[in-house]
């Protein structure tokens, strides 16, 4: 069941992303002539007034058609309510949608997971040492620090229950690479006063410790709607910041992160695994899933939501479209493309599913 769950919530996001496009087109009157939740075979469909409604067999997908891209239609080639024939803004505002939609989807996701599950946090303030690095822990060491001390504060800032906490301290070293850093430490029941100098590495400054949250990770449910809100938009800012450094590391150091890609097959075994084991969690990771597919359709290449913004600004700057011809070939290459990686990522991470292995062992 818990990949039933993980299937459910991809599907239930490209739902949300369709939507957007749907609803934006038919808000400004646009006609619509499609609307399906997956590819492949038809298991359901539904002929509304314009709009074919259908759930298709393979549910990690979907599209919103348009009688602009139908032969079949009747509707007249000059008619002003064609995808087609409406203004750049026009239809720029159903091209996006889909992302907006999936942002703001995942930023209330967020919320309900603050609201209704808890946000996770330490049950004590600081940052615990768990161990020093022995390849580095001459840097640790040689400052005073123990396995077991709780950093409360470095260079005056404190450090509270938030599990963001590690990250910021994190940070702190990391940018401070060859300068001395002020650390309040909790030993015992003493206070101490220590100073450490980073490390310089090529990815920012070391000190050679394992960090871990200080006591239990608990969860806390927000009840105030206000502050509910508040800690879904700080979370929601986190995520999408993450997701820029994350995509930035994939270019800059490609050969290194390219592996970590993950397809289909390896989110939904993610999300299983959630499913299975903290369910709570489920929110934050439809969240996370959300936020990225936003950001990924937004990217101006050929068959995705961005590389159809590109037509159109490029449109906007000739003062007419790019020829049909083009596009079109522009479009169906990069479709190659997707469909290639895509097809290459599930038959690779389906070989390293657990199960799959043992078949042929």
């Amino acid at each position: 069941m818990s990949v039933f769950a993980a299937i459910a919530v991809l599907a239930v996001l490209i739902l949300v992303h369709e939507l957007g496009h749907f609803i934006a087109a038919r808000s400004q009157g646009i006609h619509v002539n499609r609307f399906s939740l997956g590819f492949g075979p038809i298991l359901w469909k539904y002929q509304g007034t314009e709009t074919e409604y259908a759930v298709r067999a393979f549910p990690l997908g979907g599209f919103v058609g348009f009688p602009d891209d139908d032969p079949d239609s009747d509707i007249p080639p000059n008619d002003p309510n064609l995808l087609r024939n409406r203004p750049i803004l026009d239809r720029a505002i159903v091209i996006s949608a889909g992302v907006i939609a999936n942002l703001i989807f995942a930023y209330f996701l967020l919320v309900a997971q603050v609201n209704l599950v808890g946000i996770s946090q330490a049950s004590q303030p600081g940052v615990y040492i768990q161990q020093l690095a022995p390849e580095v822990s001459t840097v640790a060491s040689d400052a005073g620090i123990k396995p077991g001390d709780v950093i409360v504060a470095a260079n005056n800032k404190k450090f509270g229950t938030s599990l963001q906490e590690i990250e910021a301290l994190r940070e702190i070293i990391k940018t401070n690479a060859g300068e001395p850093i002020q650390l309040e430490i909790a030993r015992d029941n003493q206070k101490l006063s220590l100073t450490v100098t980073p490390e310089a590495k090529p990815n920012g400054g070391s000190i050679g410790v394992g960090l871990a949250p200080n006591g239990k990770v608990v969860r806390r449910r927000v009840n105030n709607p206000v502050e509910a809100l508040n800690l879904g938009a700080k979370e929601f800012q986190r995520i999408i910041f993450m997701t820029f450094q994350g995509f930035k590391q994939l270019v800059t150091n490609f050969g290194e992160t390219a592996s970590q890609v993950a397809g289909p097959v390896k989110i939904v075994e993610i999300g299983a695994s959630i499913a299975q084991n903290d369910t709570g969690s489920l929110f934050y990771f439809a969240a996370l899933i959300s936020i990225n597919l936003a950001i990924i359709n937004i990217l101006p290449l050929p068959a995705l939501d961005g590389g159809q913004l590109a037509f159109l600004m490029i449109e906007g700057l000739r003062g007419k479209p790019l020829p049909t011809r083009v596009q079109e070939g522009v479009m169906q290459t990069g479709l190659m493309l997707l469909l290639g990686l895509g097809i290459f990522l599930i038959v690779k991470e389906t070989s390293q599913l657990e199960w799959v292995q043992k078949l042929f062992q």
